[in-house]
């Protein structure tokens, strides 16, 4: 069947940014189905409000100049939001769909994914990755009472108008039932591992080799968003403490975001930039790979109320587990659980960086730990979060 899949921050391996989409549209076109993505090219800075299409790995892939970027205020935001919206409901229409699938963030995908499903007389499915407008409303990113009125109004609108839903964890889905959508018709399928690309078996370049500063010192990793939410200035604090306790360890943060700037400006102050921390900014998804495989371990960072966090699906935590790496947490969220239930990871103190530190440190020049973390990230990642089998499971529900 024609499957019109709606996701506004679609991308490649070639591109920053998680992949879920691309793995899963890929799947569903090798299994027959002509699959055709809708999406925004954030990157473009033209103003032209025409389309562009590719082809990537099977997947009919249609590109509208949607610029977005998480340094952009909400307002900006917003705008990005519905222009797409409104590209996208008259582009996925006339792909005359026999199902549409959505995925949010932003909620406003509901939008043209109901208006194709609605034109074409077809199902939609929606797929919730966040809970919206629930996080943004705790962190203060709505504070309008009437924008959170709408925004709610949209929430149920997507789940009411939908066929089926997909949340990625047994928590999102609790959410969507507790909002009035039938429990038998939610089903979580949660992020998956990319073993092709993260693998042992995928090959790297030498990283220790091509950077001097590393040589053979321990290695800890984050790649993610330097946004509001993510806390990571949290990073030359902790390194700040490590280079009294253990300078040897070396740490490296992978990303942009709005923040960005103000996490290098504190490692300039504390001293750790360029000594054992080290920002490398936005890299592709491929070197991100090489990154997480020559670490020891990788850190996922989060801050801010419970519901931020408590129920996160971070690609980074997916990555590492992916490539046999253990993964420490400073929030203890549904993934954090996972991994330390697994023997996969830690859970270090959110507030206190100087006991974080001492832990880290600990683990890290723990080679027997480290072995069987790392053998626990790996077996747990082929066990439980196989991409090839999440996608079957998803091609049931469509």
């Amino acid at each position: 069947m024609r499957i019109v899949y709606l996701h506004q921050y679609f991308v490649t391996p070639e591109m920053a940014g998680g992949v879920r989409s691309y793995e899963m549209a890929r799947r569903l076109a090798a299994r027959g189905h002509d699959v055709h993505v809708v999406t925004a090219d954030q990157e473009s800075r033209g103003a032209s409000d025409g389309w562009r299409e590719s082809v990537e790995c099977g997947v009919n892939v249609h590109w509208t100049s949607v610029p977005y970027d998480n340094t952009m205020s909400h307002a900006r935001r917003l705008r990005a939001f519905f222009k797409f919206a409104w590209s996208a409901s008259r582009r996925a229409s006339a792909l005359r769909p026999d199902l549409v699938f959505a995925t949010s963030t932003p909620l406003t995908i509901a939008l043209p994914a109901v208006y194709a499903a609605r034109r074409n007389g077809c199902p939609m499915v929606f797929e919730v990755r966040d809970l919206w407008p629930e996080v943004p409303i705790a962190i203060g990113a709505l504070r309008n009472p009437a924008t959170i009125a709408v925004a709610r109004w949209l929430e149920r609108f997507a789940y009411a108008n939908a066929a089926h839903v997909v949340a990625l964890t047994p928590g999102m889905k609790d959410h969507v039932v507790s909002v009035g959508c039938p429990a038998d018709r939610v089903s979580v399928i949660p992020n998956g591992c990319d073993l092709e690309l993260f693998g042992a078996d995928a090959s790297a370049p030498n990283l220790r080799e091509q950077f001097g500063w590393i040589g053979n010192r321990p290695l800890l990793v984050f790649c993610g968003t330097f946004g509001l939410v993510n806390g990571v200035d949290y990073l030359p604090k902790l390194c700040s403490h490590l280079l009294d306790i253990d300078p040897g360890i070396c740490v490296v943060a992978l990303g942009h975001g709005r923040e960005f700037e103000a996490v290098h400006r504190l490692a300039a102050q504390l001293a750790v930039l360029d000594r054992n921390f080290f920002m490398l900014g936005r890299v592709p998804r491929k070197e991100v790979a090489a990154w997480v495989r020559t670490a020891q371990m990788t850190i996922a960072l989060f801050t801010g109320p419970e519901i931020v966090w408590r129920d996160a699906v971070q690609n980074k935590f997916f990555d590492s587990l992916a490539a046999g790496r253990p993964v420490a947490n400073n929030f203890p969220g549904w993934q954090a659980k996972i991994a330390v239930e697994a023997g996969a990871g830690l859970i270090l103190d959110a507030h206190d960086t100087c006991s974080a530190a001492r832990t880290l440190a600990k683990h890290l020049r723990d080679a027997k730990w480290l072995e069987a973390a790392s053998r626990a990230a790996s077996d747990l990642a082929r066990a439980r979060f196989d991409r090839d089998f999440l996608a079957a499971d998803l091609a049931r529900v469509l």
